[in-house]
């Protein structure tokens, strides 16, 4: 029975498009996502995509959630856990030379880092709003501790001058602040991240490499709060809402035990922190 299940899953991901849904909501954990966003992520027909998620669903890789009349979709990882071990113990016999490297990599974090601090990089689509306050905060809680670095999927030329309002009123600096294209920590010379964190939906939803190292990646999605509409005062309660969220989120993370933890616990810990409501 419990093959027949596997087999099932296999062939739901034997699929192009179903594998795109899939990694999709695997990046997006623990969000649910609604289907018309898929759809217009992955530039699929909106009754395509739910013929996918169909089959996804019965597969069990997936979950749904019901939100009046719309429907949103977050990865099983039980599910997930499951087929992989399935394949580990089952077809590759549990053999120490397959299965060691990938023990090793799920239950811990890297046994020695490179560099005396954390690194980590921030990513959101412009790299002008809420990138630019997590990468400003985290240095300034604790910077001592923690490289902090962010980049967009598509860049501005300029930062968002409401950001840099508001990070000089909470008495941040903001003179070693640009937008940067993710690129720019892609070549050889770049460090070895030990966390990668998305803070905006599209980007999460975008295709990006892996990343060297084996970073502990999660999603912290959240509205971008320039795109607010409304009058001066909506406006700038957006901005000092999402500087508030990004803030709680950043001291949080800070005070794990990030030298202890082992992998799995401090990837619960961090999705657990991206559910915190906003500000």
């Amino acid at each position: 029975m419990e093959s027949e299940q596997i087999l099932g899953q296999m062939s739901a991901l034997g699929h192009p498009h179903r594998m795109a849904i899939y990694r999709l909501v695997m990046r997006r954990y623990p969000d649910h996502v609604p289907s018309g966003e898929i759809a217009r992520a992955l530039d699929l027909k909106p009754n395509t995509t739910s013929t996918y998620l169909a089959a996804l669903m019965s597969a069990g890789l997936i979950e749904s959630q019901r939100n009046g009349t719309s429907v949103s979709y977050r990865a099983n990882l039980t599910a997930t856990q499951s087929m992989l071990g399935y394949l580990v113990n089952e077809c590759c016999r549990g053999r120490p030379d397959l299965c060691l490297p990938l023990i090793k990599t799920q239950g811990a974090r890297k046994a020695a880092m490179p560099h005396d601090k954390f690194y980590v990089l921030f990513i959101c689509t412009v790299n002008s709003a809420r990138s630019i306050f997590a990468e400003a905060i985290l240095r300034h809680v604790a910077g001592d501790r923690f490289a902090a670095h962010s980049a967009g999927t598509t860049p501005t030329s300029t930062l968002n001058p409401r950001v840099v309002d508001m990070l000089r009123q909470k008495g941040l600096p903001t003179d070693h602040l640009r937008s940067k294209n993710i690129g720019e920590y892609q070549g050889a010379d770049a460090p070895d991240f030990d966390f990668v964190f998305t803070v905006c939906n599209q980007a999460a939803n975008e295709e990006c490499p892996s990343w060297a190292g084996q970073p502990i990646s999660a999603h912290w999605g959240m509205p971008d709060p320039v795109k607010v509409e409304g009058n001066e005062a909506e406006q700038a309660y957006a901005i000092q809402s999402a500087y508030g969220t990004l803030r709680n989120r950043i001291e949080a993370f800070t005070s794990l035990p990030l030298e202890t933890l082992e992998r799995s616990s401090l990837q619960n810990a961090l999705d657990e922190i991206g559910k915190q409501p906003s500000a």
